[in-house]
């Protein structure tokens, strides 16, 4: 599949001034944390001042899943304007400061007019800020993918799993091969490429096979990233199911990676709210690879957001951010030669011994993520208070779980009355057979 040619990205170099101002709001970021989360190792206000902001293009989708975060009115609410949409992307900037990752979704992003999309794209990385692409993947073609990539989208996360009921698959294991094909529409691009699952009742049990799965693909896969079932939205699932935990999920993962990954040794905002879990995968190609824990030593993220904490890194250029980081050590932080190099020394070792275990040299970067969002009519307000992942509107930014749960509030024109002038309707839907329980027939 061709790509007509698109070139890459220029990178954007903050001025003074927007440093200047990242800073400033950096410190007001992690002053406004209440002391039991103002540890070492929170990233929020050393790293960021916030995880990452949704900008959502429009509200409609090509699939009607069983755990949606949209209005039953979604359907109904026109697209934003382009301007309108700029606007906000400058208010994330003015909010957020330079650099903050920006999550193009919806709906689905792809639904936009492709000029419009593009649009989108380029003048959020015009100002300064991290593009991702958030998608079913269903429109999302190469060609798009690479058009949208040179005028400097950062990531594309496609989410896949059973929920959204696509036709033929009843199975995580299924639909391995949709996610093949969506990995090799982005190879070579120069993308980050993520996988987002929905983890829910119905799927709960075959966690640990993806997880392999991911594991398999490590390096051209950055990150996976699971969102555990929250009672919010129009889907027709609703409550989790008591064995859906954080430390369940955490167990899962690490007996499928066999290796216990460091899941608290960074904190994002809000404990209750997220975990990640670093992780290199010694080949990958080899059919039985060894996953190594890449942050084990808490002192060394302590550190390493103390010293490098507004280095720039790009996420879709391993060694362009390797080299930001040498650069920041000699020319800032040399004593990193000594503390780091002792980190790195034991690193090394570790991962010569996964390499004799594989026979393997391939070495490829995986993170594991996992977000544990509320249900609409139990938000706390601590981690609401504290939370790292906003949605853009027209007042400002709002946490995602609270637009949520007051979604047409925001999404719904003042000009227009709910019931009246706009009424609910489905998406198109992509459905398999179920039964009366909701569960997917097996074929």
């Amino acid at each position: 599949m061709g790509s007509h040619g698109w070139g890459q990205p220029t990178l954007y170099r903050p001025s003074p001034s927007e440093n200047a101002d990242l800073s400033r709001l950096l410190d007001a970021r992690i002053d406004g944390f209440e002391t039991p989360y103002r540890t070492p190792r929170q990233v929020l206000g050393r790293r960021s001042t916030v995880g990452c902001v949704a900008l959502e293009v429009t509200q409609r989708c090509n699939l009607d899943c069983t755990l949606c975060y949209l209005s039953d009115y979604s359907e109904s609410v026109p697209d934003p304007p382009l301007d309108e949409l700029k606007r906000k992307a400058d208010n994330i900037k003015r909010l957020f400061g330079v650099q903050t990752n920006v999550q193009i979704t919806g709906g689905d992003p792809t639904l936009r007019k492709r000029s419009e999309l593009v649009e989108i794209v380029r003048y959020v990385a015009s100002i300064g800020l991290n593009p991702a692409l958030f998608t079913n993947g269903i429109k999302a073609t190469r060609d798009l993918l690479a058009e949208l990539r040179s005028v400097g989208l950062v990531d594309v996360a496609f989410h896949v799993d059973v929920t959204q009921e696509r036709k033929g698959y009843t199975s995580e294991l299924a639909m391995n091969e949709i996610r093949d094909e969506y990995l090799d529409r982005a190879r070579g691009l120069g993308l980050a490429v993520i996988f987002n699952t929905t983890v829910c009742n119905e799927n709960l049990d075959e966690i640990p096979a993806l997880v392999r799965y991911f594991v398999s693909k490590a390096g051209e896969l950055g990150m996976c990233s699971f969102q555990m079932q929250a009672d919010t939205g129009r889907g027709i699932l609703h409550k989790r199911g008591h064995a859906l935990t954080k430390q369940h999920m955490r167990a899962l993962i690490d007996e499928a990676c066999g290796a216990r990954l460091s899941w608290d040794a960074v904190l994002i905002g809000h404990p209750d709210c997220h975990n990640i879990g670093y992780a290199l995968v010694v080949g990958g190609d080899s059919g039985r690879p060894q996953v190594v824990d890449l942050f084990d030593d808490e002192r060394i993220v302590e550190r390493f957001l103390a010293d490098f904490g507004t280095v720039p890194l790009d996420r879709s250029d391993v060694p362009r951010s390797a080299l930001a980081v040498a650069r920041h050590i000699f020319a800032e932080k040399p004593q990193w030669l000594t503390f780091g190099g002792a980190f790195a020394s034991r690193l090394a070792l570790r991962i010569a011994r996964a390499m004799w275990k594989t026979r393997s040299t391939h070495v490829g970067k995986l993170s594991f993520f996992m977000q544990n969002f509320q249900d609409a009519d139990n938000l706390d307000p601590a981690r609401i208070k504290h939370c790292s992942f906003y949605v853009a509107t027209a007042e400002g930014a709002v946490s995602m779980c609270e637009h949520n749960a007051r979604r047409d509030e925001f999404i719904i024109p003042a000009n227009l009355v709910r019931g009246v002038d706009i009424k609910p309707s489905r998406p198109p839907i992509a459905a398999v057979p179920r039964d009366a329980e909701h569960r997917p027939l097996k074929s």
